[in-house]
C-alpha cells in the first residue's frame, strides 16, 4: 500500500449529505475482486447518463476537478452497505483524502486499509474548506498527516484527531497484509519450532 505522508491537491466540493456506498460504486460493479479498474465507475449514476455520456454538471466531470485528489463532503459520508469496493473505487480514481464532519464506521475503517485518509472536522471548518474547494484548480488544499493538519489555499490551518495506530499504518503504507509481514521473522521462528516439537503435523 502506498504511504501517506503529505498531500497537496485539488479538492472537489461535494456538499451532499449521506453519500452512501451505492452512490460511490453501484451494485452492478461489485462482481470484481480486483482493487483496480473501478475508478471509471466512481459515482457512476451521478457521472453518466443512461447512454453512458458524462453529465457535465457533476463535479468530477468538470475540467477543474478531473484530477482531484481530495473530496470535501457533507455529513455521514460512506453510509449504507459495507462494500469494500467503495474505497477501492475512490483510491483507483486518485482520491487520497476525504474530509467530512462524519463517516460511517465501516467505510471509515476501510479507508485506512486502502491508503485513503478520512478526516473528521467540525462543520464550520468543513464549510470553509468547501468554499475553498469551490474555487477550482487554482485552490490547492494541503494535508500533513504527521502534523495532523489541513491547510486551505488561503493559509488557514485546521488540526484533526486521529487514532495513533491508524496514523502509523498510513504513514508506513501498512494494510492488513503489510502488518502481518512485519511479523514474518516471528512467524518463521514459530513455524520452525513447531516443526521440531511436533514433526507429525
Amino acid at each position: 500500500m502506498e504511504k501517506f505522508t503529505t498531500l497537496s491537491g485539488i479538492a472537489a466540493p461535494m456538499p451532499l449529505i449521506n453519500i452512501d456506498t451505492d452512490m460511490i460504486i453501484p451494485k452492478q460493479f461489485l462482481k470484481t475482486i480486483k482493487r483496480s479498474g473501478l475508478g471509471v465507475n466512481l459515482f457512476d449514476e451521478m457521472r453518466y447518463d443512461d447512454d453512458g455520456n458524462e453529465i457535465p454538471d457533476f463535479v468530477l466531470n468538470k475540467p477543474a476537478y478531473r484530477d482531484a485528489q481530495i473530496i470535501v463532503a457533507g455529513d455521514n459520508f460512506g453510509c449504507g452497505s459495507s462494500r469494500e469496493h467503495a474505497p477501492w473505487a475512490i483510491a483507483d480514481f486518485g482520491i487520497r483524502c476525504v474530509i467530512s464532519t462524519s463517516f460511517a464506521d465501516i467505510f471509515y475503517n476501510n479507508c485506512f486499509k486502502n491508503g485513503i485518509l478520512p478526516i473528521v472536522l467540525p462543520a464550520e471548518q468543513v464549510e470553509a474548506l468547501m468554499k475553498d474547494a469551490e474555487k477550482g484548480a487554482n485552490a490547492r488544499i494541503e494535508v500533513d498527516l504527521e502534523k495532523q493538519e489541513v491547510t486551505s489555499s488561503e493559509g488557514e490551518t485546521y488540526s484533526f484527531e486521529l487514532d495513533a495506530f491508524k496514523k502509523h499504518c498510513l504513514l508506513n503504507g501498512l494494510d492488513d497484509i503489510g502488518l502481518t509481514m512485519e511479523k514474518v521473522a516471528s512467524i518463521d521462528t514459530f513455524e520452525a519450532e513447531a516443526a521440531q516439537s511436533r514433526p507429525w503435523i
